[in-house]
Formats: C-alpha cells, sequence, structure tokens
C-alpha cells in the first residue's frame, strides 16, 4: 500500500484595518525584507469583508471594531506594538513575536 501526502496551502494577506498608506512603512519593509519576503508587488489595501469571506482563519492585531466580522469565520487576535514610528530593533522583534505565533498555528493546522 503506497503512502500520499496530503498538499497544503497557506496563504497570508496583510491588510491594514482602517485606512491604509500609500507604502508599506520603510522599517517594515526593511525588517521584512531582511526575512526574506518579497515586497516588489507590496502595498497597503484596506481589510475588505470580501478578503474576510473569503478566509479560513482571520488574525487581528488589536484592531478591535474596525475590522470586519463574519459568522463562521475563526478570529484569532495576537495584539503587538504598533510599528508605525517604531524604530527598527522594536519592528525586528514584532516581526519575530508575530513569526513565532504563525509558526506555532501552522503547526496546530498541521500545515
Amino acid at each position: 500500500m503506497g503512502s500520499f501526502e496530503r498538499e497544503r496551502h497557506v496563504h497570508v494577506f496583510l491588510a491594514p484595518s482602517a485606512h491604509p498608506t500609500e507604502e508599506v512603512e520603510p522599517f517594515v519593509a526593511q525588517a521584512l525584507t531582511e526575512a526574506g519576503v518579497d515586497l516588489a508587488d507590496a502595498y497597503p489595501k484596506p481589510l475588505t469583508e470580501e478578503v474576510v469571506q473569503a478566509a479560513d482563519i482571520v488574525i487581528t492585531m488589536g484592531c478591535g471594531d474596525a475590522c470586519p466580522v463574519v459568522p463562521g469565520r475563526r478570529y484569532l487576535d495576537w495584539p503587538v506594538p504598533d510599528p508605525d514610528g517604531a524604530p527598527i530593533a522594536v519592528v525586528r522583534d514584532i516581526r519575530e513575536a508575530i513569526d513565532t505565533r504563525i509558526t506555532e498555528l501552522l503547526t496546530e493546522l498541521g500545515a
């Protein structure tokens, strides 16, 4: 009997909760680039109800009532400091904290 491996795909979309700026904050872009994230086509996009409806899990980071809520979706809130205007060292710490939580979630999901 042969073995079979189920392929899993994880798609991540980042969106500011309310009013996106025109570009990714420079230290955020630097910290993500340092981690190997390709930001060539990245720009802030609003978190819309359509995006939430398409998601299996919605992870909010302290946006409170500003985030759309769609029944039937799993929500996780990971409050983190706001990186806007923070020094690069703080932004890197935020990146690492989020990375740790993502790794734990992927382990929980069996991905």
